[in-house]
């Protein structure tokens, strides 16, 4: 076990299964008091009992990203239990292909919802709770690839990863007064169940040949993403390392895109 987020309260919205649950673990062996708050309650509870069963510290939440109620109440739930919150990772999201000319209001904005707004209102949360608390703190939003560069089978995923920069910009300017960082980092392909689900999804719409392989076949560094890999710097940007580093996007995609 390390200790660099020793006695530090972080909570993580879809940290039951995936780029989340890989950050949880990473971060509870870091010594790291972890919320694991979920849409699947069942989920959330067995990440939890795995990192106390490992030796680490965390409790789950059954959270509904799109309901402010919800949101605030996970993160009263870490503040009651811990003592106080100190990062908040805005890590919940969600995708469905369809082709462009296709794609309905409906589709968009249940993607805006979950993908969009929810950084944005899990941002304004967590950000009262570390000034109630006078103790400052540090959000960390999950964006993407797709945030940087448009896919034609994802446009209304490709358009909230791009508002999750945007918010990311403007929440590190917004709270800086408060001593609030606000950072994102922006995954390529990650082995995933979004991926494996993603895959099959495009293969309904007849887009099979945009999926998991043909876009991992354009990675530099010749392999797709495990959520270890993307525990680095998540860890970085939870952590008192990154106090100087605010309003930023950082790339984990193996060289993916390049701007």
């Amino acid at each position: 076990m390390g200790t660099r987020m020793s006695g530090r309260t972080v909570l993580i919205t879809g940290g039951a299964s995936g780029i989340g649950l890989g950050i949880a673990h990473g971060l509870a062996a870091e010594g790291a008091n972890l919320v694991i708050a979920d849409l699947n309650a069942d989920a959330a509870q067995t990440a939890a009992d795995a990192i106390n069963k490992s030796g680490g510290s965390a409790i789950s939440a059954h959270v509904d990203v799109t309901s402010r109620a919800s949101v605030t109440a996970g993160i009263e739930l870490a503040a009651k239990t811990f003592g106080q919150l100190d990062c908040y990772f805005n890590n919940a999201g969600f995708n469905k292909p369809m082709k462009f000319l296709d794609v309905t209001e409906d589709n968009f904005n249940t993607i805006m919802s979950v993908n969009a707004l929810a950084v944005f209102v899990g941002t304004q949360e967590a950000a009262k709770q570390f000034i109630r608390q006078g103790t400052g703190g540090k959000v960390v939003n999950t964006a993407s690839i797709a945030g940087r560069t448009g896919f034609s089978s994802f446009a209304p995923y490709s358009a909230s990863k791009a508002a999750v920069i945007s918010i990311t910009q403007a929440a590190a300017r917004a709270l800086a007064e408060h001593n609030i960082t606000v950072n994102a980092f922006s995954p390529g392909v990650v082995q995933t169940p979004l991926w494996t689900k993603l895959d099959k999804d495009l293969e309904e719409i007849g887009e099979g040949d945009s999926g998991f392989d043909s876009m991992a076949a354009g990675i530099l560094v010749g392999r797709a993403a495990q959520p270890e890999d993307i525990v680095p710097t998540a860890l970085f940007l939870a952590s008192s390392d990154s106090d100087y580093v605010t309003g930023q996007t950082m790339a984990i995609d193996g060289g993916m895109i390049l701007v």
